[in-house]
């Protein structure tokens, strides 16, 4: 049994919406009063169900194992059922103010002398309360970690269109959370972080550092950056609806969680932490998504060169340049040690700090309509200087001076890869957008027949306005058989993330 438990206070009633008053309402809300009566006197002691929550002396009282284990709600906080919002049918038992317990209660139509008494009164009795308050439409995860959902576990998108929805992975035994090993054999040595506009929080509330941290988190740290506790401002109430209120066909229900899913690694059975490491056998990753840009700020990418259709010459060295609008390009962390490992983040005007990539890789023909194989490609190289005039470019030569520059003659799909700093792809406020990455295909001829238009020659040192990759970044890739054919693998490379 796990010994410690997040303190967890909702901070609802600035965001609580307003309730409809119908039957559902007036019936959460009378559940709720029931509820909070019972929770006046029930003991610590009463026998109860796993899972089951509930409210105990004041504080918020999980069932682990047979008997509940009880938490301190936040200071200003009181552990109490709230009815649930129409046509949602139920309570959540969870740390609230006095004030929108009141709000809530009162929304409903429900009257009660104890409807605003809560639970903070002390007491000992019954165990119907306890599972009582598992009647909720939604599910929730408790303090512990453990996670539900009312139907299926994973999430969708509710857009109308077939746009972006998101899959989550069925919940599942405690984890080992223990890290392994990485593949560092894409990343190149990757040095040098850029970020030095990370977000930062007032005071109040600690802020983001990109300096090492050398002590370890502690439970009531002031700074909140360093501390165990949960912030009560930061909870997502709208994680705890599964989304089935509003039913479209197809849909499933998505995962719940009333604590941010905090835990949520220790549900995914023996899957390692990611811990900053690309572990390719699979892993679980705790860092949140972080700060999302405005619409108006969504990045969008497009090749000038080489142009789609057109050729180049083969075993020609050549220039691949790609216009770019809204991100903070140049920005990249180490791959081998940072890979996922922090949020992703915005600069001062609001656009996400990042990087991208570009990965050319080898076709049949250009009516290959097969799925490649994302393990194989003929060159992949991280563009780790900022853009020059909104633009980006990169050299496609060979590091070893016996084989040819550029590429073999064959057909070729060429993709950018756009990412934030820790080289998460770019994560945007909506799911319906236009692509926020740019694919073009091209042929590479033997001779002459190349169009001057299509293909760039370059011949020895980049110029200033190409955002080349540093010389410690490119390495000639020990799996370079997995690029291409036989025979052409030796003059495939590729540079860090």
């Amino acid at each position: 049994m796990r010994s410690a438990f997040v303190i967890l206070a909702l901070g609802l009633a600035a965001s609580a919406r307003p309730m409809r008053r119908d039957a559902t309402s007036l019936s959460n809300g009378q559940k709720a009063i029931a509820l909070n009566t019972q929770y006046q006197t029930l003991s610590a002691t009463a026998s109860c169900s796993t899972g089951q929550d509930a409210c105990i002396t004041g504080k918020f009282a999980q069932c682990v194992n047979g008997k509940f284990v009880l938490q301190s709600c936040a200071p200003g906080t009181i552990c109490a059922a709230i009815p649930l919002d129409s046509p949602s049918t139920g309570t959540l038992t969870t740390c609230t103010t006095q004030a929108d317990l009141d709000t809530r209660i009162a929304a409903t139509g429900a009257k009660s002398s104890s409807a605003s008494s809560g639970s903070s009164s002390k007491g000992s009795g019954n165990t119907s309360a306890a599972s009582s308050s598992s009647s909720s439409a939604t599910g929730t995860t408790s303090a512990s970690g453990s996670t539900s959902t009312s139907s299926s576990t994973s999430t969708t998108d509710n857009s109308s269109s077939g746009s972006a929805a998101t899959a989550s992975n069925s919940t599942g035994s405690t984890s080992t959370g223990s890290a392994s090993s990485t593949d560092n054999s894409s990343s190149g040595s990757a040095v040098g972080a850029s970020n030095s506009t990370s977000t930062s929080t007032t005071t109040a509330i600690g802020s983001l550092s990109s300096s090492d941290i050398t002590t370890n988190a502690t439970q009531d740290d002031s700074d909140a950056q360093s501390s165990l506790t949960l912030d009560p401002r930061v909870i997502a109430t709208g994680f705890m609806n599964n989304g089935q209120d509003v039913q479209e066909a197809g849909q499933v229900a998505s995962l719940t969680s009333n604590n941010n899913f905090i835990n949520y690694c220790l549900t995914q059975g023996d899957l390692p932490i990611t811990n900053g490491l690309q572990i390719t056998t699979g892993s679980c990753n705790p860092a949140p998504i972080g700060t999302i840009p405005a619409v108006q700020n969504m990045p969008s990418a497009k090749f000038s060169n080489p142009a789609n259709g057109g050729t180049i010459p083969a075993d020609t060295a050549f220039t691949i340049t790609m216009n770019i609008n809204n991100l903070d390009t140049g920005n990249f962390v180490n791959a081998n040690e940072n890979y996922f490992a922090a949020p992703q983040q915005l600069n001062s005007q609001g656009l996400i700090i990042g990087h991208t990539h570009f990965v050319i890789e080898t076709l049949s023909d250009l009516a290959q309509t097969t799925p490649t194989d994302p393990q194989k490609f003929a060159f992949f190289k991280g563009v780790n200087t900022a853009a020059v005039n909104g633009a980006v470019s990169v050299d496609v030569t060979a590091t070893n001076t016996s084989v040819p520059d550029g590429l073999p003659a064959g057909t070729y799909r060429l993709c950018s890869i756009n990412s934030s700093s820790n080289h998460q792809p770019v994560i945007v406020p909506i799911a319906q957008h236009g692509s926020l990455d740019d694919c073009v295909y091209f042929t590479a001829v033997n001779g002459a027949t190349a169009a001057a238009t299509n293909a760039t020659a370059v011949t020895g040192a980049a110029t200033a306005s190409n955002a080349t990759t540093s010389a410690a970044a490119d390495v000639t890739s020990g799996k370079a058989s997995k690029a291409g054919k036989a025979g052409k693998a030796k003059r495939f490379f590729m540079g860090r993330l």
